[in-house]
């Protein structure tokens, strides 16, 4: 978190650790899905009432397997397991018989009834295949112990994660091959929402999968490793989540983790000549994120803005690092939920329930400048040591790494190109895809006030899938509500800053609108009028940037068109800021535009 900030910006690490109870869950929750919703949908003759009763009695098992698995009933869980297979099976083998083959042939229900063989099947290879390997994975490796993490068993734990994932990624790809367009209502929502039970899935278990293959060399196996932790503060908000204040060292070797030592990013000072940018980078913002630490990612590309850090804390301070792993104080009150309060000498103790208003909002009131800059460094400090030194609940600092992944609160870049193709397009990543399986519209946040004022922000998205035009693409309809809860006076000089909107009350943010990959942005209505947006291009999507300001108490509604590329999908995503309070978002899909 940290003072000086001279502009706008913009926003997604890798400290990654398992999640055993929402790994679990999740895979639990596709087996319920699957099991319940296809128990209603269109069954055929006798086999398909055989069929419905073993599936029903999976859903009840599966209930029972997730309170065992979440409650560490480990002898338990694999008694229900067993049975649990037992009737997945059964009804995997009630939809084989040489009747429902025939059944599958027909031209009216043949579709679905195939899909509904199909579901079974991937029911019972998760039942058979991923959930016997995740429990007798020992999850809690993942976690540190005494300042470390025993990489040995990491690596052991590495093969078990790859023949999970690999089983529900088959299971993914098999479900995705199934025609959806011409089955009847019933089936085509169980397979709908059993796909999203299994994306969910696949998107953990391929994160797994990669966070236990890299974690040994990334914290030391093969030799010493040099990190940035840099606290994004999204009291004054960038692309990424907000701007990099506090940075600090963290050194790694052979699974022992320390801290080092910290600064500011104002300490870093400015770079002039600028660093070279992106062509495109430097055609949105000019030379800003070159010059100013503060400002390098007012992209939301987080490998931009994390090479650009990294090179000026080189030409600053001689020293080159490995990585950079970026976090927000939201991320902190989740870790906080694992291990308990923290006491910062000195200082209040900082709890999971009020670390953000304490880091994001009390901070600024009550301390001058070189004070704020003390108590974050200290404030780092003890919860790093509480993380690595103090026996944290695993099953919920696993959960709290995961919710913040999910939330791209926690974003890393790796200087190893072989460790960065690794990471790939993963939410750590915070890679802007140059490519969309599902049209992407993305909404990033930069501070025009140069103020601390983000903390009062409240952001809600709604997203809607329009028409289908002749061209093959889609529109889409934004909506983007940005609501102040400022108060209208006694706040600090901290918190107030530059006070660039005029009235120093008065918060200013760059909303930047990113389309879909290889899509458009058509026009832009502000409170209902039509308004110009600065415009320019980023991997392939093109940007529109408005500026909105809202007074204290103030609303204000940004609506914006859009088209995709060619596509035949009837959903659409939504990519976001991370700011202090959530977003509160809705995506209304619409049919397929296939024929």
């Amino acid at each position: 978190m940290t003072e000086e900030s001279e502009r706008p910006r913009r926003r997604r690490s890798r400290s990654r650790r398992r999640r055993p109870a929402r790994l679990r869950r999740a895979l639990l929750g596709a087996l319920v899905v699957g099991s319940l919703l296809l128990a209603t949908g269109g069954w055929i003759g006798f086999r398909g009432w055989q069929a419905r009763a073993h599936l029903l009695n999976a859903a009840g098992l599966a209930r029972e397997l997730s309170a065992q698995v979440v409650g560490g009933d480990t002898d338990r869980a694999l008694r229900t397991l067993a049975a649990l297979q037992e009737q997945s099976g059964a009804a995997r083998a009630a939809t084989a018989d040489p009747g429902w083959r025939l059944a599958r042939r027909t031209p009216i229900a043949g579709d679905d009834v195939d899909a509904v063989r199909r579901i079974a099947v991937a029911i019972d290879e998760l039942a058979r295949q991923a959930f016997p390997t995740l429990l007798r994975t020992d999850l809690t490796s993942l976690v540190p112990t005494g300042g470390r993490l025993d990489l040995a068993r990491l690596t052991a734990v590495s093969g078990e994660l790859s023949r999970v994932d690999d089983a529900v990624q088959r299971t993914r790809s098999d479900l995705a091959a199934v025609p959806a367009d011409r089955l009847v209502n019933q089936t085509r929502q169980a397979l709908t929402d059993l796909r999203g039970e299994i994306d969910r899935l696949a998107s953990l278990t391929s994160a797994a999968d990669q966070g236990a293959r890299l974690l040994p060399p990334l914290l030391g196996a093969n030799g010493p490793r040099r990190y940035l932790l840099v606290s994004q503060n999204p009291a004054e908000l960038r692309a990424t989540g907000g701007m990099f204040g506090a940075y600090a060292m963290i050194e790694a070797d052979k699974g022992q983790v320390r801290m080092g030592k910290q600064g500011s990013s104002a300490s870093l000072g400015q770079f002039n000549p600028p660093l070279k940018l992106p062509a495109e980078t430097r055609a949105l913002w000019t030379d800003l994120p070159g010059i100013y630490p503060a400002d390098v990612n007012l992209t939301p590309h987080f490998p931009t803005a994390a090479t650009l850090y990294r090179e000026m804390f080189r030409r600053k301070t001689g020293t080159t690092v490995d990585g950079v792993l970026a976090v927000d104080p939201v991320v902190l009150s989740y870790l906080l939920k694992a291990t308990g309060p923290v006491l910062v000498p000195g200082s209040v103790p900082l709890a999971s329930e009020k670390v953000v208003q304490t880091l994001l909002n009390e901070t600024y009131q009550r301390l001058d400048v070189r004070q704020q800059d003390a108590f974050f460094a200290a404030s780092s400090a003890a919860v790093f040591d509480a993380l690595f030194k103090k026996n944290a609940n695993p099953k919920v600092l696993l959960s709290a790494f995961d919710r913040a992944i999910a939330e791209r609160r926690i974003l890393f870049w790796s200087a190893r190109p072989e460790e960065q193709r690794t990471i790939g397009d993963s939410r750590m990543a915070g890679t802007l895809p140059e490519q969309d399986t599902v049209p992407t519209v993305g909404v990033f946040l930069n501070d025009g006030s140069g103020a601390k004022l983000g903390y009062y922000l409240r952001p809600t998205a709604n997203l809607t899938v329009g028409e289908c035009q002749p061209d093959g693409r889609r529109e889409l309809r934004l909506r983007v509500t940005l609501r102040s809860t400022a108060p209208k006076s006694g706040l600090s000089e901290s918190v107030l800053g530059l006070g660039m909107a005029g009235d120093p009350y008065t918060m200013r943010t760059l909303v930047s609108i990113f389309s879909p990959a290889g899509g458009s942005v058509l026009d832009a209505r502000l409170d209902g009028t039509e308004i110009a947006m600065g415009s320019g291009t980023e991997r392939r999507r093109q940007v529109a940037t408005a500026n909105v300001e809202a007074s204290p108490g103030a609303e204000r509604t940004l609506e914006v068109t859009l088209l995709t590329a060619k596509t035949g999908v009837g959903q659409a995503e939504l990519w976001l800021t991370p700011t202090a309070s959530p977003w509160t978002t809705q995506v209304h899909s619409a049919a397929s535009c296939d024929p």
